[in-house]
């Protein structure tokens, strides 16, 4: 029924992300990329493609300067589409946002704990994750100023308020912090894509329970070796996802990554992340392992992401082309400074997406 009366406010937009998408590289324009000798080289390769002429005002090339012309790229493409979106899809665009925000907010409490100049900061934070009330943050002088303005001048004020107090900021917590706030986050958006109903509830919530595994996958890794308890490692686990419950207490009481490898077992899509000869594994060791581990998860992504766009009429669409977008950017970011490093035997480990 949803699907007779979704083009009357989505139509327009759904249609103008799938034209977006069509101009996301393929695998004969990485062929062409990779065989690039210089980065002048790669600009005019990339001029053939929907990214057209987006560097022709730049004097000098450096990767940096091609990354952060690729976001502006989406970054404006997402602005075109969140002015002209109504509720509830404007809505649900934010909450695409609220994740970047919560990135841009850490980085400017661990600026203000270092006593960093804070307008130096912004000029690092995520243009996505940009609010009208942001500037307002660089006015503190101290955490517990920075924390109040947080609490009043920014949408993710419920997820800080219900997850630490400003005696919490300091360097010992600010990943928990960060990971605290990102449980929230993914709780909080699991539960309203449900409010939008089929089909748009069953492709993100399969993205999101991937995202939520994949978070507490990470932190279980990453807390080995640290002064994190296994109380303390609990807590950071997201409420959701396809290791939860069961998965998420064998996990908060792993010691090693085969541990961890036994949980992922009882999931047939997570078996494949740990397949190693067991040469391989004692080669790679814990440190070649999570980086593995991190390479699979984002071909996972790319998947599930490309998946998305098999259905019409649901809001899947538009979350899932910034994530194949993000990728293609780091996909870019990789050549360009395999180019700019001379490190051509590693240029080809980019995650293809088409």
């Amino acid at each position: 029924m949803e699907g007779l009366f979704f083009n009357v406010n989505n139509g327009f937009l759904e249609g103008i992300v799938r034209g977006y998408k069509a101009g996301i590289l393929t695998q004969s324009h990485y062929a062409s990329l990779t065989q690039c000798e210089t980065l002048e080289d790669l600009k005019t390769q990339l001029s053939a493609t929907d990214y057209g002429n987006f560097l022709a005002n730049e004097a000098s090339l450096t990767t940096t300067i091609i990354s952060d012309r690729a976001t502006q790229l989406l970054v404006d493409q997402f602005n075109f589409l969140r002015s002209n979106a109504v509720e509830p899809l404007s809505k649900f665009l934010d909450y695409i946002t609220y994740s970047y925000m919560i990135d841009n907010v850490v980085l400017l409490i661990t600026g203000t704990l270092h006593e960093r100049d804070t307008h130096e900061l912004l000029e690092r934070c995520h243009p996505l994750g940009v609010f009208e009330s942001m500037p307002a943050l660089c006015v503190a002088t101290n955490v517990e100023e920075l924390y109040q303005s947080v609490l009043v001048e920014t949408p993710l004020a419920p997820y800080f308020r219900n997850c630490l107090s400003a005696a919490d900021l300091d360097d010992l917590n600010i990943e928990i912090i960060r990971n605290t706030i990102y449980k929230a986050y993914l709780e909080d958006f699991y539960e309203f894509v449900g409010t939008l109903g089929s089909p748009t509830s069953d492709v993100m919530r399969t993205i999101l329970a991937f995202e939520a595994d994949r978070r507490t996958i990470n932190i279980t890794i990453n807390s080995f070796g640290t002064e994190l308890t296994k109380e303390q490692r609990a807590k950071l686990f997201p409420a959701i996802g396809r290791l939860f419950p069961d998965g998420n207490n064998a996990l908060a009481k792993a010691d090693d990554i085969e541990q961890v490898r036994l949980v992922c077992e009882n999931i047939p899509e997570y078996r494949s992340f740990f397949d190693n000869s067991p040469g391989d594994a004692q080669d790679l060791g814990d440190l070649g392992i999570a980086a593995q581990l991190e390479d699979r998860f984002f071909r996972t992504e790319v998947r599930l992401n490309k998946e998305a766009f098999l259905q019409q009429f649901q809001y899947g669409v538009f979350y899932s082309y910034v994530k194949l977008k993000e990728q293609e950017i780091r996909n870019l970011t990789w050549i360009a400074e395999c180019i700019a490093q001379d490190a051509r035997d590693r240029i080809n480990d980019y995650i293809p997406i088409f």
